[in-house]
């Protein structure tokens, strides 16, 4: 048995240009990272919001293990029974009791004899005014380490400050905490004191001929007129970004973590 695992991490599928990047390269990036656990947010994955069991079932063929979610986890209704029935799809654990879902799992690490616990856990700076992420995250962290010491946190969140002070509040009691939501890549990769891999956040998987996944035209509008405009999702210009962490099987901690970004943005014009 080797002594660490390979978690690659897929950043928010936005649309069918996210799915028809993650098509076209994931079982690639699998084996390109070797990646022995895969988790992909999938919860635009619908029209840009929501997901659905067709969309579920296509990112498991394509190597996911478990799908996490956010802020529009519940917006298709037709998936809360297949969310109740399985826990191969997350959406945030601190919702309110009630919910379809679960907001975390333990699942058996294919071929290694070992488990992982993954968390899904959601902002409420600037977002809506739903349960403690910090409480929800040590009662259910408690939980997951009674099955194992490996941890991987994903926390839907849109500010900044808000993912550093979780990190931070749980280092040394999970192994990998990636920030999703807003869409953008941030280049900072970091481990933290007592072992926990860091990302504020993996950035979008789709469409960045756009304003986040937005037909950017009308971002623009809603932006120059104050009024709301209807959500129309852009196409064109796709990428896969996400991130890859390298975590200690005995110890729990991560030793190596790195953004990844396919293709790569051009940042020259030649």
């Amino acid at each position: 048995m080797t002594d660490s695992i390979n978690i690659l991490f897929v950043g928010d599928v936005v649309g069918d240009p996210g799915l028809a990047i993650c098509e076209t390269v994931l079982p690639s990036l699998i084996k390109k990272y070797k990646a022995d656990f895969v988790i992909v947010n999938g919860e635009n994955s619908h029209e840009g919001h929501g997901i659905n069991e067709y969309i579920i079932k296509k990112l498991h063929e394509l190597g996911a293990h478990v799908i996490t979610g956010g802020d529009h986890s519940f917006d298709k209704w037709k998936v809360f029974n297949y969310m109740r029935e399985n826990n191969d799809i997350l959406r945030p654990l601190n919702y309110p009791r009630g919910n379809a879902g679960s907001g975390y799992g333990v699942y058996d690490v294919p071929g290694k004899g070992i488990k992982i616990g993954v968390l899904n856990l959601q902002g409420r700076t600037f977002m809506k005014p739903i349960d403690d992420p910090f409480h929800t995250a040590d009662w259910a962290l408690d939980k997951i380490h009674q099955e194992t010491n490996i941890v991987f946190v994903d926390f839907h969140a849109e500010a900044t400050a808000e993912k550093v002070s979780l990190a931070w509040h749980i280092d040394g009691k999970a192994s990998v905490m990636i920030g999703t939501h807003t869409h953008i890549p941030t280049s900072d990769a970091r481990i933290y004191p007592q072992g926990l891999g860091y990302l504020t956040d993996a950035g979008m998987t789709g469409s960045y001929n756009s304003s986040l996944g937005m037909d950017k035209k009308v971002a623009i509008k809603r932006f120059m007129t104050g009024v709301h405009q209807k959500y129309k999702a852009a196409t064109g210009d796709n990428h896969l970004c996400g991130a890859l962490a390298k975590v200690n099987i005995e110890t729990g901690k991560c030793v190596h973590i790195e953004s990844v970004i396919y293709p790569e943005f051009n940042s020259t014009i030649s």
